[in-house]
């Protein structure tokens, strides 16, 4: 059955170790080492919990269906190679970026620390996932992160109409005084993929100026952009080019500099079931510390201090830590028929 937030029924509070660990043995029983099933869980349960759904337990029923697609490799060991004193380079050998990231991370940081910066260029990779949780533990070790990911081909360029980018995030995190880093996560699409496939499963229109149908017409119809369709740029119909160029920059960014695919140079066609891309990641780090003035989270913080003295009513990154607090203290809220669901599919049969 399909795993929805909205769900009709009861609805179930889930303390955040149960589902990650729920959701490990999911994808240990069905394709994964332990050590990726570790890192899968606990970011899809990490998004359930700040009430990201469309990269929470909604992405469980893609992972298992790729997996037995055979497109990705659930037990691939990450390969990190030491390019230069600033530079990492992570060989994800077709298994997912988030594994490849962490096999890497602490050479990353010990690397922005010693240097100022670093970057991390990962190719040969899948990744099916938010991507705030790849810059935020940066900041919270005090460092200023920024990273990119392409996808598969759903986005048409600013003037086209055939799809040829991938939605093609970019996620930025910075430490702030006296509170939870400064974080945000954005789709170069006028709205991410995963948010058309839940507004296609709850019978909803998107609003005007998000898609095109497959004769490139635009449509509000989130169907027919999933059925041979795209997603525009953001930027609306008078600025796509906007998204267009930020989609340009992600794709030479994470594919073409980290040895990673293009949104439209991978074939997946002899895999029915796969629906992770096979891309690249780049991860850029800087360490504020090597910086002159003053401490630059406190700087960050009197920029927040003045957007909202400027009328600014949420910061970036705000709504997920509110969610946070309340998924942490009282469970994380699942309809009752997801998380039987979910049991089934960790301790029933496969």
């Amino acid at each position: 059955m399909p795993l929805s937030h909205t769900a009709s029924g009861d609805v179930q509070h889930v303390p955040f170790d149960d589902l990650r660990g729920t959701l490990a043995r999911i994808f240990e029983r069905h394709g994964t080492s332990a050590e990726v099933a570790a890192v899968l869980a606990h970011n899809c349960a990490s998004a359930e919990r700040d009430g990201a759904h469309s990269h929470g337990v909604f992405r469980i029923p893609g992972y298992l269906s790729t997996l037995a697609s055979g497109w990705v490799d659930g037990h691939a060991v990450p390969r990190v190679e030491d390019v230069a004193p600033g530079y990492l380079a992570v060989d994800a050998g077709n298994g997912f970026a988030q594994p490849a990231y962490r096999a890497a991370y602490s050479a990353l940081v010990a690397k922005a620390r010693a240097n100022g910066v670093a970057l991390l260029a990962i190719r040969n990779s899948h990744h099916f996932a938010a991507l705030w949780p790849d810059v935020e533990p940066l900041a919270d070790d005090g460092l200023v992160a920024l990273a990119l990911v392409n996808s598969m081909a759903c986005v048409v360029p600013s003037g086209g109409t055939t799809a040829l980018f991938g939605t093609n995030p970019i996620a930025f995190a910075a430490p702030r005084a006296g509170h939870e880093p400064l974080v945000f996560d954005l789709a170069t699409s006028a709205i991410a993929h995963g948010d058309v496939q839940i507004a296609a499963r709850e019978g909803r229109l998107l609003p005007d100026g998000h898609g095109v149908d497959r004769h490139g017409q635009p449509t509000n119809d989130p169907r027919a952009i999933l059925d041979g369709g795209a997603l525009l740029p953001f930027g609306g119909v008078h600025s796509s080019y906007k998204g267009s160029a930020l989609s340009m920059m992600v794709e030479l960014l994470a594919a073409a500099l980290t040895g990673g695919n293009f949104s439209f140079e991978f074939d997946w066609s002899a895999h029915p079931g796969a629906q992770t891309p096979w891309t690249g990641e780049l991860i850029i780090t800087i360490d504020p510390a090597k910086s002159a003035g003053r401490s630059f989270a406190q700087r960050c913080e009197d920029l927040v201090q003045a957007m909202a003295a400027a009328g600014q009513t949420r910061q970036p990154g705000e709504r997920r830590y509110r969610q946070r607090a309340r998924s942490l203290k009282d469970g994380i809220p699942l309809p009752a028929t997801t998380w039987a669901e979910l049991q089934r599919l960790a301790d029933g049969p496969i």
